[in-house]
C-alpha cells in the first residue's frame, strides 16, 4: 500500500465567500481593472504608496532600565530647567539626543510624498493593555507599571527605577518628548500674578479655594506633523470707487460702488513641526463644558529642541495618553492648511480694499511626516458648579517659555454693574462735549 498522498480533488464550483481568493486583494500588478479608468480619488487611494515608518524605538531601553552610562545605576532623573539626565548615584550627566538630528524629522520637507509616521505614532491598537510588567534585572521580581497615570516605578524590594520605554500600541509612548524647563515654583508665581490682575470680578468661591500651589505639571500628547502641500482658491474681490450718503436725519444711509474682480491664487507651501492635539478629550473644545482652547494660547512649544524619549523625563510630573490616530487628525490637518494657504495669498490681495470672498477652495496635500511628542503644560484647574454638570476652568502655564493663559469664573452682577458705570460715565462726557459746543 503507497504512503503518496493524493491532492485533494478540485471544487465543482469556484469557491467565493469571505477567505476565499476572491476576498483577498489583488497581488501588485494583477489589478484586472486599469486605474486610469477609475476616478480620481479612487484612482489615487489605489496608486497611493503605503504609509512607511520611521523607527525611533530606543533598543537599549526595552528592558525598562535606564542605566548611568558611568555608573550602572537607574536612579535617573532630569536636572530642573534643563534636558539633561542626572545620575542619583554617581551624580553622572548627559544629555538627552534631539529627534531633529536623530531622524533627520527637520529635512526634506518639501520633497515628502505620501504618509511618513514614526513609530511612536503608529494606529493605536484598540485592545493594547494599559498595565505593562517588567521582571526586574536586580532581584528577578515583577514590577507592574500602570501607562494610564505614569511612566515610571521602582521595584519595591530592591529599589531599581523602571520607565516605560518600549513603544507600545497603547499610545502611552510617543517618539519623542519635550522636557519642562519652568519649574514648579515659577508656574505657581505666573498662575498667582494671572488671577491677581481679575480677582476684582472673580467669583468669591473660587477667590476662597484659588490654591496655585496644587497645580500639576503634566505632559501632553500632540502629533506633530511636517507637510507639503498646494492649494488653489477662487473668488471675488471689490474695490470701493465710490461713498455716499441718503436721507434726512435718522434715516440716513451709506452706500458703496464698487468695481467686482473674479480672482484666483495658487500657492505651494510646506509646514515643519506644526502641533495637533492627539487627545479626544483635549480636543473637545465646547466652551459650555470647559475652556480647553486655553491650552492653544500658549502656543508655540520650541519642538525643534525635542529629544528621544525617555521615561525618566516623567519623573515627578504625569502624563495623558494619545488616543487619535492619524487617519482620524487629517481632517483638522487640512483644516489648518487651508487657513495657512488662505494667510499666504492674503498679501496678495490688499488692493481689494472692500474685501475678498473665497468661493472655491482646493487644497492638495502632497506628503506628510507625523511624529508623536509629549509637551510640557503646568495646569491649574477649577470645576464651577451649574447647571449640566458646571464649567471646568483651566489656568495653562507653558512648561517652556512660561507664557500664561486661562479662565477665571467671573461675577456677572459685576461685569454688569462695571459696565453700565463706564457707559453712563461715557454717556456724560458726551453730553457734556455737545453742550460746550451749543
Amino acid at each position: 500500500m503507497s504512503d503518496t498522498k493524493l491532492p485533494p480533488p478540485l471544487p465543482v464550483r469556484p469557491v467565493d465567500g469571505p477567505g476565499s481568493p476572491r476576498d483577498v486583494p489583488p497581488l501588485p500588478g494583477t489589478l484586472p481593472v486599469d486605474p486610469a479608468t477609475l476616478p480620481g480619488p479612487i484612482r489615487d487611494e489605489l496608486e497611493a504608496p503605503d504609509p512607511l515608518a520611521i523607527d525611533t524605538s530606543a533598543g537599549e531601553l526595552k528592558d525598562g532600565l535606564n542605566r548611568c552610562p558611568k555608573c550602572g545605576a537607574t536612579d535617573i532623573r532630569q536636572r530642573a530647567g534643563t534636558d539633561i539626565l542626572v545620575c542619583m548615584y554617581c551624580r553622572n550627566e548627559w544629555h538627552g539626543e534631539r529627534v531633529e538630528e536623530a531622524f533627520g524629522f527637520g529635512e526634506g520637507i518639501a520633497d515628502l510624498r505620501g504618509t511618513v509616521i514614526a513609530s511612536g505614532a503608529r494606529d493605536i491598537e484598540a485592545d493594547a493593555a494599559s498595565l505593562m510588567t517588567f521582571k526586574c534585572a536586580g532581584c528577578g521580581a515583577e514590577v507592574t507599571v500602570n501607562t494610564e497615570s505614569t511612566m515610571t516605578a521602582r521595584c519595591h524590594w530592591c529599589r531599581h527605577v523602571f520607565g516605560v520605554n518600549e513603544q507600545i500600541a497603547n499610545g502611552a509612548v510617543p517618539d519623542a518628548v519635550l522636557p519642562f524647563y519652568i519649574r514648579k515654583d515659577d508656574a505657581v508665581a505666573r498662575i498667582r500674578q494671572f488671577v491677581d490682575k481679575r480677582r476684582m470680578f472673580a467669583l468669591k468661591a473660587f477667590k476662597d479655594e484659588f490654591t496655585p500651589e496644587n497645580v500639576v505639571g503634566v505632559y501632553l500628547p500632540y502629533m506633530i506633523v511636517d507637510g507639503s502641500a498646494s492649494a488653489s482658491v477662487a473668488g471675488k474681490g471689490e474695490i470701493k470707487t465710490r461713498q455716499y450718503t441718503r436721507g434726512t436725519n435718522n434715516n440716513k444711509k451709506t452706500y458703496y460702488d464698487a468695481d467686482v474682480y473674479q480672482i484666483e491664487r495658487h500657492v505651494e507651501f510646506t509646514v515643519d513641526d506644526l502641533p495637533l492635539e492627539s487627545s479626544t478629550e483635549r480636543g473637545n473644545l465646547d466652551v459650555n463644558v470647559n475652556t480647553n482652547n486655553i491650552i492653544n494660547t500658549i502656543l508655540p512649544f520650541d519642538t525643534k529642541n525635542a529629544v528621544k524619549w525617555n521615561a525618566s523625563y516623567l519623573s515627578g510630573f504625569t502624563s495623558e495618553k494619545r488616543n487619535s490616530n492619524v487617519q482620524q487628525l487629517q481632517p483638522r490637518l487640512e483644516d489648518q492648511l487651508l487657513s495657512i494657504a488662505r494667510a499666504q495669498v492674503d498679501g496678495s490681495t490688499r488692493r481689494y480694499d472692500r474685501g475678498v470672498r473665497w468661493e472655491q477652495e482646493q487644497l492638495d496635500v502632497h506628503g506628510t511626516r507625523w511624529a508623536s511628542m509629549y509637551l510640557p503644560v503646568w495646569l491649574y484647574s477649577y470645576h464651577q458648579p451649574g447647571k449640566n454638570g458646571g464649567l471646568l476652568h483651566y489656568i495653562a502655564v507653558n512648561g517652556r517659555t512660561g507664557e500664561t493663559m486661562g479662565s477665571v469664573p467671573v461675577q456677572q452682577w459685576k461685569l454688569l454693574l462695571a459696565a453700565l458705570t463706564v457707559g453712563t460715565f461715557l454717556e456724560g462726557i458726551a453730553i457734556m462735549i455737545l453742550v460746550g459746543m451749543s
